[in-house]
């Protein structure tokens, strides 16, 4: 894979330019504004991400989506998940159709309850072609060199094999999974997940509240991941706790640092205002939510923070929600007999 374009120029699809271009000869990212693409050709920096971090010289920027995929052997997919749906259909009349995509973006479509590599082989075609990438990675660490890991699920094994050379590097660690839909799954719950930890610093609570919240946040995503067809197990891995542990408890977080905003009285639309940052956490708890209560799945943190940002519930209330249910087995809604073992889809 020679030639690679990366589709979205925010933080996370800033650092990955980065990361894979010792991988690769030739870098293109695709940049919504035509003068960010300008500015990082010109000075190697991005204007509005990253500040500081300066760009291989591989990486060519472009505002051209034609001119960002032409001749490409692999399309990373690194947009908001509001907005995937709609590049990939502008890009669908672009990109060759043996082209390998891997997808960086993290959430569940609301009413269709697709899931992100989905949403992009309904607009690209191809889904054998399709792969997730998921993980404990803070884009403003990745971009250091700091050591860190990551996970490539696939339907197709052999294409999560050939994307791990593209993206593996001695600072990023790479390992491969059959598991889409659980992969998927965790990325998009945790951030939820994420935002319910940051509200609960920002009250006041302690330790033993966050330790809550990430096991009890662990359990919820397994039920969830193996309603949709996942494997429960993946949640243990590096794109359920792994992933959780870095979302609930880095101020890198934006999902956290936002339910924190939230307790000091500021909106979603100033915070992603403030910080030009998606919070994917608040889009996907309507569409976690909607789906979970398709499937008949318990998600009472999702319940939660829905209620909280999207309800009539004071925030102050978010802990009696969660604290005055009856508890249950602590492993409830997963099959035992789903240990290592592929679930039917």
């Amino acid at each position: 894979m020679s030639r690679v374009a990366v589709i979205g120029a925010g933080s996370w699809g800033t650092a990955f330019a980065g990361l894979i271009a010792s991988n690769a000869d030739e870098v293109s990212l695709w940049c919504h504004s035509a003068s960010s693409a300008e500015a990082i050709n010109e000075t190697r920096v991005n204007p509005r991400y990253l500040d500081g971090y300066e760009l291989p010289g591989n990486v060519r920027a472009t505002a051209s989506l034609s001119e960002a995929v032409a001749g490409i052997d692999a399309c990373v997919l690194a947009l908001p998940s509001t907005h995937l749906s709609s590049v990939c259909a502008d890009l669908a009349g672009s990109l060759a159709p043996g082209v390998a995509s891997l997808t960086l973006t993290k959430g569940i479509e609301p009413h269709t309850g697709l899931l992100m590599t989905e949403v992009a082989a309904r607009e690209l075609g191809h889904p054998e072609r399709m792969a997730a990438l998921s993980g404990p990675n803070h884009a403003e660490e990745v971009c250091q060199g700091l050591p860190a890991a990551a996970v490539i699920a696939s339907d197709n094994l052999e294409l999560a094999r050939r994307l791990r050379e593209l993206v593996a590097t001695p600072a990023f660690r790479v390992y491969v999974s059959e598991d889409v839909r659980g992969v998927e799954v965790c990325g998009a719950v945790k951030n939820v997940i994420a935002i319910a930890c940051g509200m609960c610093s920002g009250l006041g609570f302690g330790d033993n509240t966050l330790a809550l919240l990430l096991t009890r946040g662990v359990a919820e995503i397994g039920r969830m991941a193996h309603a949709c067809g996942g494997q429960p197990m993946t949640c243990m891995g590096l794109a359920g706790m792994g992933d959780l542990v870095a979302t609930c408890t880095s101020g890198h977080s934006r999902n956290r640092r936002f339910g924190e905003a939230y307790i000091q009285g500021s909106s979603l639309a100033d915070f992603e205002r403030q910080t030009h940052m998606v919070v994917e956490g608040a889009r996907a708890v309507i569409s976690v939510r909607e789906l979970g209560a398709r499937l008949g799945v318990e998600l009472p943190i999702c319940d939660a923070v829905w209620r909280v940002i999207h309800g009539d519930v004071p925030v102050r209330d978010m802990a009696a929600l969660l604290m005055e249910r009856v508890p249950t087995e602590e492993f409830y809604g997963m099959s035992p007999a789903a240990n290592g073992v592929r679930l039917s889809r």
